[in-house]
């Protein structure tokens, strides 16, 4: 998206000069960033944004919140991009609606990102996350029409400053500012649509198991888990089926697989007994754990993972699928074949829209960084779902990156033909039509190990603050002279 590109439509006498008595009053949902509302407008209700009557968000502002919110948007369509440059884009904003420039400093988006309500920003991540799902089509349902949902989890890096610390602490392995802040995040994946659903966040100490239990009220009866085997426990399994909650997951390395016990279903298919546990674990409260029950039937089926060049390897799964004939064997290694898929989706986030590495230095401005990422890559799934519908294209082929390549140029051709709905209504017509032909080679069976190529620097490592390291010789003289000073 070239710097050039103004950005924003006509937002009237509200942020050009001084506005006019009753502005606010007349503050519509057309008011915003004209090409992207053109392109995600239609996917969440705009009220959210609209001035409220009480709060931060209530007073006239040179950056009311559907303002800031949209530039927000902006600025994680396009990963590396600085809150300078992004005021620059509202100062050429400025310019181009004929209006006298004011003085806007990074400071002042910053604080206008910081009045963002996080209560709002959750409202329009839910909105976007249900239409996805409503808009799911049945043939992109599993078995019986029945949704299935994956979990898993990652971690997330952030600027080393103190607040972030208290918050997110860095690894204990490392030395005191040596290391970064680590997030640990936990999401919920439509297997249909792709969207996030829910997420949990905690620091480095926390499980994924515990952080999976705090989405569970979010869960809807005959939903289907597909998770690995870190989330596999006698308890998960349990809770999830009283509430009414099936479980496609890897079996727990602790737990042994013995194909001799239990009732035979078919080859590597049995009906296996589970006990509860003697022992309840300090995550478990006494009632909860009571209210588990004593015994637990289960399926057990052995996978076969074999790729070319690789050893075979076989794959144990879990499942509180019991039925033979609604559930037959092949259609549960399939499924949970495309448990893979939450990897990717986990790559789209941290890779193409940079959520690896977050900027911001307070937990307050981390956790709204990390809301605006999530409602962007739900924004994308959305276009890409609509586009898929449209043209009869499985939503599973069409390519995240090229779709956010495409939104980048095809918005400036959009914003020209603002004052012309039907050329404007025909141009994102023809950007669903060239996203829906963008798709993926079909390549089964292929791997890519996670290993780089091209070789970094050899630069010193910091083995102190990097107050206290002083001058460092260059980095191809020996650090003989650096070891002894250490």
């Amino acid at each position: 998206m070239p710097n050039q590109t103004p950005f924003f439509q006509a937002f009237g006498p509200l942020l050009f000069g001084r506005p006019a008595r009753g502005a606010l009053e007349r503050f519509s949902e057309l008011d915003s960033l004209q090409e992207l509302y053109a392109i995600f407008g239609d996917l969440f209700p705009q009220r959210l944004l609209s001035p409220t009557e009480k709060g931060a968000n209530s007073r006239r502002r040179s950056l009311p919140a559907q303002v800031t919110f949209w530039a927000f948007v902006w600025q994680v369509l396009s990963p590396g991009s600085s809150c300078r440059e992004t005021v620059r884009k509202v100062e050429a904003w400025w310019r181009w609606g004929q209006r006298r420039a004011r003085g806007l400093s990074p400071s002042a988006y910053c604080q206008a990102r910081a009045r963002l309500d996080t209560q709002t920003l959750k409202l329009i991540h839910d909105s976007l996350a249900w239409n996805l799902e409503r808009n799911t089509l049945g043939a992109e349902h599993w078995l019986e029409g029945r949704a299935v949902k994956i979990v898993d989890g990652t971690m997330c890096s952030m600027p080393d400053s103190a607040a972030n610390q208290e918050r997110w602490p860095q690894s204990s392995w490392q030395k005191p500012g040596l290391g970064f802040p680590l997030m640990k995040l936990v999401g919920l994946f439509s297997l249909g649509s792709g969207a996030l659903l829910e997420h949990a966040t905690g620091d480095l100490h926390v499980h994924e198991s515990q952080l999976f239990r705090q989405l569970w009220e979010k869960l809807e009866k005959r939903d289907v888990i597909l998770a690995d085997r870190g989330f596999c426990s006698y308890a998960a399994l349990a809770s999830l089926g009283q509430r009414g909650v099936d479980s496609v997951m890897r079996l727990h390395a602790m737990r042994k697989a013995d194909f001799r016990a239990g009732k035979a279903l078919g080859r590597g298919d049995r009906l296996v007994t589970w006990t509860k546990p003697a022992q309840r674990t300090a995550v478990w409260s006494v009632s909860e754990f009571a209210a588990l029950p004593d015994r637990l039937v289960l399926r057990m089926l052995s996978l076969e993972v074999a790729a070319p060049g690789f050893r075979t390897r076989r794959v144990i799964l879990i499942t509180t699928l019991l039925d033979p004939e609604l559930y037959p064997a092949e259609e549960l290694r399939a499924l949970y074949g495309q448990r893979w898929s939450v990897e990717l989706h986990f790559h789209q986030l941290k890779t193409i829209l940079h959520l690896d590495i977050l900027r911001c230095q307070s937990p307050e401005l981390v956790t709204k960084e990390l809301q605006l990422h999530l409602i962007v890559y739900n924004l994308i799934r959305a276009l890409m779902q609509k586009a898929a519908h449209r043209h009869d294209v499985s939503l599973t082929r069409i390519s995240f990156k090229g779709t956010l390549d495409t939104v980048r140029q095809w918005s400036e051709v959009i914003h020209a033909s603002s004052g012309q709905p039907r050329k404007q209504s025909l141009l994102i017509t023809d950007m669903l039509r060239l996203i829906a032909l963008d798709t993926l080679p079909h390549r089964p069976g292929r791997s890519e190990p996670r290993a780089k190529k091209r070789r970094p620097k050899n630069f010193h490592l910091l083995t102190r603050p990097r107050h206290e390291m002083g001058n460092l010789p260059h980095r191809n003289r020996p650090t003989k002279t650096l070891h002894n000073q250490a």
